[in-house]
C-alpha cells in the first residue's frame, strides 16, 4: 500500500506539472494584451512600470520560469484585475464558501442516492422503483438553475421560509445545497440501482441465498459492498468540480464563492488567477482520485494493491 501511494504521488506531481505547463502556454497564446484595458489611460512610463511589475515585458519562456519558481515557493502571484490582491488570499477567502455548499451537496446527493438506488433495486418493478426512477429522470433532465429558481419561488416568495439570497448562517445554505445535490442524487441512484441489479444476478449471491444467509446480511455484506465500488468512482471528479460547478448556483443565490472568480478570470485574461485556480483545482482533482483508489481497498478487503497494481 505504501509503495502504491508513493508511486501515485509521483504521478500526481508529474500530471500537475503537465497541466500547469499546458495551461500557462495556452492562456498566453490568446491574442491580445491582458493589461491593455487597465493601462491604456496611464502615462507611458507608468505603463511600462506596470508591465514590468507583472513580468509581462519579458519573453513567455522567461515568464514561465518565473511562475514555476514562485510556485515552488508557494506564491501564486497577484491578480491582474484586482491589483494588490494575491491569488492565494482570494482562494483562501472564497474557496471555503464554495466548498461548504459543494460538500453538503455531495454528502446529501451521495447518501440519499445510494439509499434510493438500493431501494429501487430491491423493489424492482414495484412502486418504489418507479418513484426513484421518476426522480432520477427529473434530476438529470431539469437543470440546476431551473430547480434553484423554483426553490426560491416556493420557499422564499410563496411561503417565506428561507432567505432568497446572501450568505450567513446555515439557513442560507439549504436551498443552494438542495439545488446542487439533486442532479448528483439522481445520478448516484441510477448507478446504484443498476449495479445492485447486476450483483444480485451473480452466482455467488444465489449461492449465499441457498445457504440460508439472511436478507439483511446478504444486502449489507454482499450486494452493497460490491455494487458501491463503481459509484465511488464518481466521487473523485465530483469533489474537484464543487468549486466550478457551483458558479450558476452562486450567481442565483448571490453567494460569494470561488466559482465566479474562475469564470471571470478566463474572460478577463487574468493570467495569475487562471493559473492559480488551475493549480488549486488540478491538485484537488488528483488528490481526490488517489483518495478514491484508497477507499476502494477499505470498502472491499478483497482488493489488494501489490506493487502499484490491483
Amino acid at each position: 500500500m505504501l509503495r502504491f501511494i508513493v508511486k501515485r504521488i509521483g504521478y500526481m506531481i508529474l500530471t500537475l506539472f503537465i497541466v500547469i505547463t499546458m495551461t500557462f502556454f495556452l492562456i498566453h497564446s490568446i491574442p491580445g494584451d491582458p493589461l491593455a484595458h487597465l493601462a491604456k489611460k496611464l502615462p507611458e512610463q507608468v505603463k511600462l512600470n506596470y508591465y514590468a511589475k507583472y513580468g509581462l515585458d519579458r519573453p513567455v519562456i522567461e515568464q514561465y520560469g518565473m511562475f514555476m519558481k514562485n510556485l515552488v515557493q508557494g506564491d501564486l502571484g497577484t491578480s491582474l484585475v484586482y491589483p494588490g490582491r494575491s491569488v492565494t488570499k482570494i482562494i483562501k477567502e472564497y474557496a471555503p464558501v464554495s466548498g461548504r455548499i459543494g460538500i453538503q451537496s455531495i454528502v446529501i446527493g451521495f447518501s440519499l442516492g445510494i439509499v434510493l438506488g438500493i431501494v429501487a433495486a430491491l423493489k424492482r418493478n414495484k412502486w418504489p422503483d418507479y418513484v426513484v426512477m421518476f426522480l432520477a429522470i427529473i434530476g438529470i433532465s431539469v437543470p440546476s438553475f431551473v430547480l434553484a429558481n423554483l426553490l426560491q419561488y416556493i420557499f422564499t416568495v410563496k411561503f417565506t421560509i428561507l432567505p432568497t439570497t446572501g450568505w450567513g448562517s446555515f439557513e442560507y445554505t439549504i436551498l443552494p445545497t438542495i439545488a446542487m445535490s439533486f442532479t448528483s442524487l439522481a445520478t448516484y441512484a441510477r448507478y446504484m440501482r443498476a449495479n445492485c441489479l447486476d450483483v444480485i444476478g451473480q452466482d455467488y449471491i444465489l449461492t449465499a441465498q441457498s445457504k440460508g444467509v439472511s436478507k439483511i446480511n446478504l444486502v449489507t455484506k454482499h450486494v452493497i459492498r460490491n455494487a458501491i465500488l463503481p459509484v465511488i468512482t464518481l466521487l473523485g471528479p465530483q469533489i474537484a468540480m464543487i468549486f466550478v460547478g457551483s458558479f450558476v448556483i452562486e450567481s442565483i443565490f448571490s453567494i460569494p464563492g470561488l466559482g465566479r472568480y474562475f469564470v471571470s478570470s478566463v474572460q478577463d485574461r487574468d493570467f495569475s488567477m487562471v493559473l492559480g485556480q488551475t493549480v488549486f483545482m488540478a491538485s484537488l482533482y488528483i488528490v481526490a482520485l488517489v483518495a478514491v483508489d484508497i477507499i476502494y481497498s477499505l470498502v472491499d478487503p478483497r482488493i489488494r494493491i501489490n506493487g502499484g497494481k490491483r
